[in-house]
C-alpha cells in the first residue's frame, strides 16, 4: 500500500474479492483461506487502512472499510471477516506507546496483526523492563499468518485498569489447531500460544484505554473511536456482504422459471426475495449511518450506545433476510454444493459473535435513556 492516505484502492479491493470469491468453497472445506487470498487482501491494504500515518497508514474512513469489507463477502464471507479483523487490529495497535508502534510497524503499514481478549490461563509476571507473558488466548482469526499479535493479561471487565494488552512478535507465539465450525470454517480462528515471552513495557496499553478512546499521544478520528461505537461493525459488515451475496444467487435461482410443484410458490418467493432485498438495504443504512458516526466523531451524548445497538439490529435483520433467501432456493439451495448453504452457515455462525448479541447492546442504550 502507497504511503500517505490513500486507501482505498478500488481496482485491489475487486481483485482480492473476486479471488476470494472464486476460492470460497475450496476455503471453507480446507478450513482457512488460501495463501493467494491473504496475499490479495494484504496487497489491498486492509491490513494498513487505519495504522498511523506515519508509518504510511492509508488514513481510511469507517465507511470506506465498512463497504471494502462487505464486497468480499459478498463472496466469502470468512475472508471479509479476515480483512476487517486485519484493519481494526491496525487500528488497536494504534494505542500502543510509540516505541511499542515502531516495533510493530518497522517494515511498514501492511504487517498483519491478529488479536484476543479470551484469555485462557494467563501469566504475565513483571519482570526488569517489561512483563514475561505465558498463556493461550481463544478465536484468534488468522493466526496462521500473522505477523504480530495483541492479547490480553485476562478478560476485560469495563473500567479495570489492570487488565493490559500485550504486542508479541510472530516468533514468539505458536497456535493450536483448534478450529473446525459449522459456518466461518474457514477464518481459521485457532489457539495462539505464548510461552514465556518477554514484552517490554513499550509494548503494552490499558484495555480500558482502548475501550473508552483514549489515546497515548495524537491520532486520527478513527484511532480514537470508542471499542463499542464501532465493534460492531468490524463484524457486521462481512455479514452483509454474504447477506448480498445470498441475494444474488436466490435471483439467479428465480431467473430459472419454474414449472410442476414449484410454479405454485413462485409468488411467495418473489414476495419472500423483495422482502429480503429491501431488508438488506434497511440493515446497510442502519451500518452507514454507524459508520457516517464515527468519522464524524459525533460518539457523545448516547451515540456510541446508539451505534452499538444499531450494528447488532442491522445483524438480526441480516440474518433474517439470508434466511428468507435460503428457503426460496429451496433443496436446490441446501445441496452441498451450492454456495447458499455455505452462506446460511456463515451468516449464523458470525452472528453469534459477542460484539453482536442485540440484548446487552439494547441494555446499555436504554439504561443510558433512563438513567442519563
Amino acid at each position: 500500500m502507497t504511503a500517505g492516505g490513500t486507501w482505498p484502492d478500488a481496482d485491489a479491493i475487486a481483485s482480492a474479492a473476486d479471488l476470494a470469491g472464486r476460492d470460497a468453497a475450496d476455503s471453507d472445506a480446507a478450513g482457512g483461506i488460501g495463501n493467494e487470498t491473504v496475499e490479495a487482501l494484504t496487497a489491498a491494504g486492509f491490513p494498513g487502512c487505519f495504522v498511523p500515518r506515519r508509518f504510511g497508514g492509508g488514513d481510511a474512513t469507517f465507511a470506506a472499510v465498512t463497504k471494502a469489507v462487505a464486497a468480499v463477502g459478498e463472496g466469502c464471507a470468512s475472508a471479509a471477516w479476515i480483512a476487517s479483523l486485519s484493519a481494526y487490529n491496525g487500528r488497536f495497535g494504534a494505542y500502543l506507546p510509540v516505541g511499542g508502534q515502531e516495533e510493530v510497524w518497522a517494515k511498514g503499514p501492511d504487517t498483519r496483526l491478529v488479536s484476543s481478549m479470551v484469555a485462557a490461563g494467563v501469566e504475565a509476571e513483571p519482570v526488569d523492563g517489561g512483563w514475561s507473558l505465558s498463556g493461550r488466548w481463544l478465536y484468534v482469526s488468522g493466526v496462521e499468518f500473522a505477523d504480530w499479535a495483541l492479547v490480553s493479561s485476562a478478560p476485560p471487565r469495563e473500567g479495570d485498569r489492570s487488565v493490559l494488552v500485550f504486542a508479541v512478535p510472530g516468533d514468539s507465539f505458536t497456535y493450536l489447531n483448534t478450529w473446525s465450525t459449522v459456518g466461518m470454517n474457514a477464518t481459521g480462528s485457532h489457539t495462539l500460544v505464548v510461552e514465556r515471552a518477554f514484552v517490554p513495557e513499550c509494548r503494552t496499553f490499558v484495555w480500558d484505554d482502548m475501550r473508552r478512546g483514549v489515546l497515548s499521544g495524537p491520532g486520527t478520528t478513527a484511532q480514537s473511536a470508542s471499542l463499542f461505537s464501532v465493534n460492531g461493525l468490524t463484524f457486521a459488515a462481512p455479514i452483509l456482504g454474504a447477506a448480498r451475496g445470498a441475494l444474488r444467487l436466490a435471483e439467479r435461482h428465480l431467473a430459472d422459471r419454474p414449472s410442476g410443484a414449484r410454479a405454485a410458490s413462485r409468488e411467495s418467493s418473489l414476495i419472500a426475495f423483495t422482502r429480503a432485498a429491501g431488508e438488506i438495504d434497511a440493515a446497510e443504512l442502519l451500518l452507514s449511518r454507524v459508520a457516517d458516526t464515527a468519522d464524524l466523531g459525533g460518539l457523545a451524548d448516547g451515540r456510541a450506545e446508539r451505534s452499538h445497538r444499531d450494528s447488532t439490529l442491522a445483524v438480526e435483520i441480516l440474518v433474517g433476510a439470508v434466511d428468507r433467501l435460503f428457503r426460496v432456493t429451496g433443496t436446490r439451495g441446501q445441496g452441498t454444493s451450492h454456495a447458499m448453504q455455505r452462506i446460511w452457515r456463515d451468516v449464523h455462525a458470525a452472528a453469534s459473535h459477542a460484539a453482536l448479541q442485540f440484548e446487552p447492546a439494547a441494555l446499555a442504550y436504554t439504561r443510558g435513556l433512563v438513567t442519563g
